[in-house]
């Protein structure tokens, strides 16, 4: 029976390593699909000689200047939204767990607007601080939204979470709206952009504000698959295996806000990515969070990447922004998801 057990074992872990193979040559495929889209179409013969340094000067500007910094950021804020919404979805055993939905990103998109307010977002310093400013914004909303969903002598409901994060995501939305009107015009045009999702993030610095908290965040995350594995069996359970339960799942919940705070802070409002990315990869790589982990990565980094490559195509020389397009699939799927909960 034991060697049954193991072979079977054996086939899914192949299975699973074979799908975030095929997801990260997807993604591959991606990037170089996205470096010859836009309004100024570069082939791929122009981009691999731009890339050995026999392009022109217009063709090393359009793609080292403008076009690889915003692919990287559409992978990397992807890549970081689908991991915190998997750890939610963890955490919390709820199906709809977004850090979208339950108004986290809204609560590092008010820090955000609060910090446009007083400081240019083209100063260098400014830039390198809204990721941590973000952070802080998106710790305060989720402390506000566990408070409010907690009841005692029964915990969380599932169904009690998702309505209170929605309730707060609408009041700090409201607030962002406030706070908007009294804004010059430069800087009212930046949150009005910010808050559509556009990756507006279109330069190095802000590859660079990004990247520590993924480098930091990322490792810590894959570290604690097991640990995950143990939490999602209930508190009665993990505590039963001797996992100390508050201290791993505050260390869990800080960095999933820890990534969607700096995601949202470069990336702008984009939403429902946290919620798509673990579904899909769950159906391709099964709950286990060893593989769940990666794999929602993966799916989340490549489908912001399709989404920003569409958003710069569909309406050229004009572009959409990306969260539109990503909203477009993310709310039939948050609706069918919804249906399907028996929450």
């Amino acid at each position: 029976m034991s060697s049954l057990i193991d072979v079977a074992n054996r086939k899914r872990s192949v299975r699973a390593y074979t799908m975030i193979s095929i997801l990260a040559a997807a993604i591959l495929i991606a990037f170089l699909l996205s470096m010859n889209t836009g309004h100024i179409r570069l082939s791929p013969s122009d981009v691999i000689h731009t890339f050995f340094g026999q392009g022109t000067s217009k063709q090393e500007l359009i793609l080292f200047e403008f076009r690889l910094p915003r692919i990287i950021i559409s992978v990397l804020v992807g890549a970081g939204l689908a991991l915190s919404g998997a750890i939610l979805q963890g955490l919390s055993r709820n199906a709809l767990a977004d850090p979208g939905i339950l108004g986290i990103n809204a609560g590092a998109g008010l820090a955000v607007v609060l910090f446009v307010s007083f400081y240019p977002t083209n100063l260098a310093a400014p830039v390198f601080m809204m990721p941590l400013l973000a952070m802080v914004g998106a710790g305060l909303a989720a402390g506000l939204i566990y408070s409010l969903s907690y009841k005692k002598g029964i915990g969380i409901s599932p169904t009690r979470l998702i309505l209170v994060g929605i309730a707060v995501a609408a009041g700090i939305s409201a607030a962002m709206i406030v706070l908007t009107i009294r804004m010059n015009p430069q800087n009212y045009q930046f949150v009005a952009v910010w808050l559509a999702g556009s990756i507006w993030g279109t330069n190095w610095k802000f590859v660079f504000a990004l990247l520590p908290w993924i480098v930091v965040c990322i490792p810590f995350v894959l570290y604690k698959a097991r640990t995950l594995n143990v939490l999602h069996l209930g508190d009665q359970i993990a505590s039963a295996l001797g996992t100390r339960i508050e201290k791993e799942r505050l260390s869990l919940l800080v960095a999933a806000v820890a990534l969607a705070g700096a995601c949202v802070a470069v990336g702008g409002g984009i939403g429902f990515v946290g919620l798509i990315g673990p579904h899909l990869a769950k159906q391709l790589v099964g709950p286990k969070h060893q593989y769940l982990l990666p794999a929602s990565m993966l799916t989340g980094g490549l489908l912001l990447i399709v989404a920003d490559t569409l958003a710069r195509w569909i309406l050229q020389p004009t572009e959409i922004p990306t969260g539109i397009v990503v909203a477009v699939i993310g709310a039939p799927y948050f609706l069918y998801l919804l249906a399907k909960s028996k929450a």
